[in-house]
């Protein structure tokens, strides 16, 4: 929640390929124990000698986060995600420690967490008090660069309605503090406890989301505009918009992927905000129950169809999106690597349904810390034979 993207460089706005970029959160474990270290900031301080200020520590200690650059391009991204995990799993083994890509804690004494030391947390903490302690729970964040506030603000309502596809896609947290909660992405409920965050209202206009942002300040729901946790926002201070819903992916690859899939809805939004559509005015309550099943099941039982609004095979879903997106992955030059990368996570299931099938194995947690562990970097990609 600390870190932003740089601001992209000084080049014509492309509204064909925007740039992008993601924002990943990581949590530390003993690999010893697998269970959640509070040493995030040990592994932030070595990792930094290398990549600057792409890697941070976060709200609690028990986390790191990492960024890449705008990038135009998907297998850029990749290559810089792939980069940037390996750098950070390797600060971490030097430390006696490792990370794992998962929404939430596998194991642990999660509650309440170790809060680092900072003024604004300490105002953070005052204010929200024990939602605090559910804060051991990790994101995937896309940026993908606009030419204005006022655009980002529209394109997001023709977003809304496709986030919880989003969730079922990339669910990657079914279990919390050694109980598997029956949920793919727990971290979804959990978050959306927040004020400011969960599914984003419908704007329709950058005077009515700022009016709203001014009036939820006055009511003392927000600390500073960094607070505005809604999982689709457009950025405080660089110009892009921010979708936040998903768990951090499991993989490099998938990430790579949802930021495709992401920068697509937002080309498609695009062209529909610049015919003059504001969007589709989803009821709030409709969107808040796709959130639910979405998180529930990712892509097993059923889901609310964003087109249909009724439930289908939560399965179909990917192919619904990919229809909706067809025009502008063939624009970008995505469609073929899309295709693929969703039939592969049709295949292999979702990062969720990985960590499950690890614990089924023996009946025990800690092989899905292992199995996390041995999955945030591809041996290929850490130079070793093996992570641990």
């Amino acid at each position: 929640m600390t870190a932003t993207l740089d601001a992209p460089p000084p080049v014509p706005f492309d509204a064909v390929c925007p740039l992008m970029g993601v924002e990943e959160e990581y949590l530390v474990v003993d690999p010893a124990t697998r269970e959640v270290s509070p040493w995030g900031a040990r592994i932030v301080e070595r990792a930094a000698v290398t990549m600057g200020d792409r890697v941070c520590t976060e709200i609690t200690k028990f986390q790191v986060e990492a960024k890449t650059a705008p990038c135009a391009g998907v297998a850029e991204l990749e290559g810089q995600l792939r980069r940037m995990r390996a750098a950070v799993a390797a600060a971490a083994r030097d430390e006696g420690l490792a990370l794992v890509a998962s929404g939430t804690a596998v194991l642990g004494q999660v509650v309440p967490p170790p809060i680092n030391d900072d003024p604004r947390y300490g105002v953070g903490v005052a204010t929200y008090r024990a939602l605090h302690d559910e804060l051991s729970i990790c994101a995937g964040h896309v940026h993908v660069h606009l030419p204005d506030r006022e655009r980002a603000v529209l394109v997001g309502n023709h977003v809304r309605p496709w986030l919880p596809v989003l969730i079922a896609l990339m669910a990657n947290s079914p279990f919390w503090a050694g109980r598997d909660t029956g949920y793919a992405s727990w971290r979804t409920l959990s978050w959306g406890k927040w004020p400011v965050a969960g599914p984003p209202p419908y704007f329709g206009s950058l005077r009515e989301f700022d009016e709203t942002i001014a009036a939820l300040t006055e009511m003392g729901a927000l600390v500073d505009p960094g607070t505005i946790f809604w999982d689709v926002r457009p950025s405080a201070r660089l110009p892009t918009l921010e979708v936040r819903v998903t768990d951090v992916p499991a993989t490099a690859e998938e990430s790579a992927l949802l930021a495709a899939l992401v920068r697509a809805l937002v080309v498609v939004s695009l062209e529909r905000v610049e015919r003059g559509d504001p969007g589709p005015p989803l009821p709030a309550e409709r969107l808040r129950v796709a959130y639910w099943r979405a998180a529930r099941d990712g892509l097993d039982g059923h889901g609310v169809d964003p087109v249909t609004g009724r439930l289908r095979p939560a399965a179909e879903l990917p192919g619904v999106l990919l229809e909706h997106l067809r025009r502008a992955l063939e624009a970008t030059g995505d469609l073929d690597l899309v295709t693929r990368r969703l039939g592969r996570l049709a295949a292999t299931g979702t990062g969720a349904a990985r960590q499950r099938a690890a614990h089924a194995r023996r009946g025990r947690f800690t092989d899905v810390v292992d199995h996390l562990i041995d999955h945030l970097v591809p041996a290929e990609d850490s130079g070793e034979e093996g992570h641990r």
